[in-house]
């Protein structure tokens, strides 16, 4: 009977967790860690591992906030077109959803004083600002996600400081490299965002959530979405400078996934048939890094 039980309890949790949104946050860990590689020779599978767990709590901790605030504020209504919310529907009450987002970010501050041992005080200047902005994305006196500061959010911290900072963990150096590697993986997480906020932008124009789609309407939510896949690719021609021109390889997915995205967001009307754009957005991060990994080990 009790382990029964336990199956259905675990599925609200499953969905809250939001696991397509994860690519966010293994890919920065993983092309951190191939980029460390690949300049020095280097992986500590340890450190690799605290660092992609750390990433991952503190994701899904960010998006049981998110549940549970944007339900507190009206922000998820009957129109909503995205995937069910558990708070909202009532699946789980919003007090066991706050609980469950400070057990993962209990979790991911464990994973963070071995990275702590093993790198110092720079963890924590990276680390306490992520565990706090966990909530104080959709939280706080100044939720990020309601001020049209998401994409920006997503491009700093899941890209130039993930990127960065799992270099940094990996070889105790700071690369310029890694810092175009970030802006290439924030941008192409951006997306996922961007889509996911232009598919949501008349109900949040009601709610008081607002997105850059919100403030500025779809044709500025449709070439945000373009920018930040050109600017991903074209971005590494940068590569060449750095003496590794054979990285900008890694980009291929975007011109087929990538042109594929903006056709739909250019012709689609927004709405359930984003969802389909969404789960293309998360597979081109994951093959953006899978190239990323392939040619950084097969060019010399």
């Amino acid at each position: 009977m009790g382990s029964t039980a336990a199956v259905p309890a675990l599925k609200p949790i499953l969905l809250a967790s939001r696991p397509k949104t994860l690519p966010a946050a293994i890919v920065p860990v993983w092309a951190g860690c191939v980029l460390a590689w690949k300049l020095e020779g280097v992986f500590d599978l340890k450190l690799a591992l605290c660092t992609l767990f750390g990433a991952i709590f503190i994701q899904i901790a960010t998006n049981f906030f998110n549940d549970a605030i944007d339900h507190h504020k009206g922000a998820d209504t009957e129109r909503r077109t995205g995937p069910v919310r558990v708070t909202a529907s009532g699946l789980m009450s919003p007090r066991a959803v706050m609980g469950v987002a400070c057990g993962f970010l209990a979790a991911a501050l464990a994973c963070g004083v071995v990275l702590y041992q093993a790198r110092g005080w720079p963890i924590v200047v990276i680390g306490v600002p992520s565990l706090f902005l966990a909530y104080g994305y959709t939280g706080g006196p100044f939720p990020l996600a309601y001020r049209g500061m998401g994409e920006l959010f997503v491009i700093l911290f899941f890209g130039l400081v993930a990127v960065t900072g799992t270099v940094f963990i990996q070889t105790g150096n700071w690369p310029a490299e890694g810092l175009l590697l970030g802006a290439q993986v924030g941008l192409l997480s951006a997306v996922l965002i961007s889509i996911n906020n232009f598919r949501d932008r008349e109900e949040d124009s009601t709610t008081g959530k607002r997105t850059l789609a919100v403030r500025f309407g779809p044709k500025f939510a449709a070439a945000t979405i373009w920018l930040e896949i050109k600017l991903a690719l074209f971005g590494g021609l940068a590569w060449i400078a750095f003496g590794h021109p054979a990285l900008f390889l890694a980009g291929a997915p975007l011109l087929f996934l990538g042109m594929r995205i903006l056709w739909g967001v250019l012709t689609l009307p927004a709405g359930p048939a984003f969802n389909r754009l969404l789960a293309m957005a998360g597979a081109q991060l994951i093959l953006f890094a899978a190239c990323f990994h392939l040619v950084a080990a097969l060019a010399e």
